[in-house]
Order: structure tokens, then C-alpha cells, then sequence
């Protein structure tokens, strides 16, 4: 079991700002190490990670100059076995998946892309292989036979984001964790402010995703919504099932990706784009994700479309998150973008790590917001 699971002999009062994947994840593992832990949130588990994709692949994510962003996700894809194997030990199963990931690139000028990737990839020692259309399709049969090419990426894992959700809180609910659904209107030093009321912890961990930019002035600059629509769709009985691994393509330089889950249905996303705290799905959105998606599997045309959906994620400026702790002592675990579902794991140990006063993981060390301050100043 994880170093984060031992016992602590006295219970410290812990407020949990956000009941996201990252706020249940970090408050089930503060739980566990002892903490006495309140997590604030008027839905657990029904923001942006209810609608993410699902993915786990800080590999196919990757490019050049994001060196901190492959290294913390590689570090917490290698805790993610662990991570779902103590979710079990809870009595919660995760659905991780270990089918791996194909990329797809649609026209050449896709596939360029992809081959400057593979090669960065590669150059960082990371396996890798290239295939060409006709490669990508005996890999993963039902592909678009217009498709030019792609990549192999065998390490790469997903999960079902909402039964790791319905986990995290079963778990987290086990460990004693108490839930509170009074909307927070701020928070600073070791003080949460819900109303007109004040309540003091002796820390406070800040996960609010997108939301974190109106809790704390700190973030105010630093986080900002980015919108993402998913689809959620059904194969039919004459229709192929959907791939056995996940899916990503470029479709004209536009990404799309297609995630399978165990129960027949099949995540199709993301769009993404500045419209502020707007989550509406929007008919372009919807277009634009199905014709992306019926070229790179064809089959989806026939497919039930059972969801629409759309999220809020929590994006910085350099796609990294903010793990640690802001100048008043609030302990920051938000703008983890696209991959809040893969940082999950490291980002949990990170702030229990903080917590407790050991050494967190040496790849958070440069997600420390102090990073922010210090280009600031150098500006």
C-alpha cells in the first residue's frame, strides 16, 4: 500500500476545496494518512472530470518544450496501477484499462505532425512506433481506410472516469471523510469562507479546478476555463463494436480521440476553446466532433448517440498544475488542464507529502506555484 495510506496517531482538521478527481483523490489519501478531512462541493464528482475522456497518456500528450508536463505525467502513470489497486483494496473498482493507445493522423500534414512527435518521443527514449495506414488498421481494425498513418503507443492506460469517481467517493466516504455542500466563496491562509460564515482549518488544499481562479486572488491570472465537449455513444446490434484501445487521431490538425468503455459505449471528444464559464453544448461542437470522428471510425455513423456533454477544464498558462503551497499557506492542487484524471495519483501524494511535512515526488517540485511568481518577476 502507498506510503500516503499509513496511520496518523492525531486527527488535523483538513478542508478540501473542490470534489473533483483531484479533490476526492487527494481527500481519500489525507483521509487515510489520518487527516480529519471536510471536503467542500455542491456535487462531488459531477464537474469536468464527469465528462472527461478518460485517458492516461502522458506519452501520446506530449511535444517539445513541455519536458515538466511528460515528466509528471510519466511519474503518476507509473503510481496509476497502485493508485487503482488501493481503490480495489477499498472496495471500488476503478475500470483501468491496459489496451494501450493508437494515434491516427488523417492527411499527411497530420501525419508530419505525428512523425515530429514520434521523433521527440523517441529522442527522450520513450517507446514509440511509427505505422503506416495500412499498419494503423491491422492494429486496430474498423480505422478509416483514408487514414495515412500513425503511431504505436503501448504504455499508455485509460480509466472510466465516472466509475473511478463513484470509487473515489465510496472510498473517501469509508475513510471518514465528511461532505459539505455549502458553496465556498473564498478561501486564504487556513480559512474557508461559505456565505457570511468563516470556518478555520489547520490547512486548507485548494482543487476547485477552473473554479479555483474566483477562490483565491493568487490564481486569479493563473487559471482560466477552457470549454470541452464530449459525446457519449452506443454500438448497435448490426453495427462493429467499438476499438478494444483507445483512439486518438488528428483530423486536419484538429485532435479527436475515441475511448472505449467496458460496458459497450464509447467517449468521443474533445473540442476546446476560450468561452469563459459557459458549459452549454452547442450544435457546431457536436458537428464538428462527429464528421472528426466518423473519418477516423467509420462506424460511429451508426452508433446511438446516448450524451451530450460539456466541461470546464482548469488550464495555466504552461499546461502544467499548481501543486503546492500559495504565499498565505493554502495548498494549491488546481490547473491541471486535460490531464486532471492521469495527475490524479501523484498530485494526491504530492499534497499528503506537503502535509506531513515529507519530500513530495521530485517531478511535482516544478509544479510548485512559486514557478509563476518567479517568471513574473523576472519579466
Amino acid at each position: 500500500m502507498n506510503t500516503a495510506m499509513s496511520e496518523r496517531t492525531v486527527e488535523t482538521p483538513l478542508a478540501v476545496v473542490g470534489g473533483g478527481v483531484i479533490g476526492l483523490s487527494v481527500a481519500w489519501r489525507a483521509a487515510a494518512a489520518g487527516f480529519e478531512v471536510t471536503l467542500f462541493d455542491p456535487a462531488p464528482g459531477r464537474g469536468a472530470s464527469w465528462v472527461a475522456g478518460g485517458m492516461l497518456a502522458p506519452v501520446a500528450e506530449a511535444w517539445p518544450g513541455e519536458e515538466d508536463v511528460l515528466c509528471l505525467g510519466e511519474e503518476s502513470l507509473r503510481r496509476w496501477p497502485g493508485f487503482a489497486e488501493d481503490l480495489r483494496a477499498e472496495g471500488a473498482d476503478p475500470g483501468l484499462s491496459e489496451a494501450g493507445t493508437v494515434v491516427a493522423g488523417a492527411d499527411r500534414a497530420d501525419v508530419e505532425q505525428l512523425i515530429v512527435l514520434a521523433r521527440y518521443l523517441a529522442s527522450l527514449g520513450r517507446e514509440v512506433t511509427v505505422l503506416s495506414g495500412r499498419e494503423l488498421r491491422r492494429t486496430q481494425p474498423g480505422l478509416g481506410s483514408s487514414l495515412s498513418g500513425g503511431l504505436l503507443v503501448p504504455g499508455d492506460l485509460a480509466v472510466d472516469n465516472r466509475r473511478l469517481l463513484d470509487a473515489l467517493i465510496d472510498a473517501a466516504t469509508g475513510r471518514g471523510v465528511r461532505f459539505e455542500s455549502t458553496p465556498v466563496t473564498g478561501v486564504g491562509g487556513n480559512e474557508v469562507r461559505t456565505g457570511d460564515s468563516t470556518r478555520e482549518f489547520a490547512h486548507v488544499v485548494l482543487a476547485a479546478g477552473a473554479w479555483s481562479s474566483r477562490l483565491h486572488p493568487e490564481l486569479a491570472e493563473r487559471v482560466r476555463p477552457l470549454k470541452g465537449e464530449i459525446l457519449r455513444l452506443r454500438a448497435r446490434r448490426a453495427s462493429l463494436p467499438p476499438p478494444h484501445r483507445t483512439v486518438r487521431a488528428v483530423v486536419e490538425g484538429r485532435p479527436c480521440y475515441l475511448v472505449p468503455r467496458e460496458d459497450g459505449e464509447l467517449v468521443l471528444g474533445a473540442t476546446q476553446y476560450e468561452a469563459g464559464f459557459d458549459s452549454t453544448v452547442t450544435a457546431r461542437g457536436v458537428r464538428e466532433l462527429l464528421e472528426n470522428a466518423e473519418r477516423v471510425f467509420p462506424a460511429v455513423a451508426e452508433y446511438e448517440l446516448v450524451e451530450t456533454s460539456a466541461g470546464l477544464r482548469a488550464a495555466s498558462a504552461d499546461n502544467l498544475p499548481y501543486i503546492g503551497a500559495l504565499t498565505d499557506g493554502v495548498l494549491a492542487a488546481t490547473g491541471h488542464h486535460r490531464n486532471g484524471l492521469l495527475l490524479a495519483p501523484v498530485t494526491a501524494d504530492a499534497v499528503v507529502a506537503l502535509l506531513t511535512g515529507v519530500e513530495p515526488p521530485a517531478s511535482a517540485v516544478a509544479a510548485h506555484p512559486d514557478r509563476t511568481r518567479e517568471k513574473e518577476g523576472s519579466a
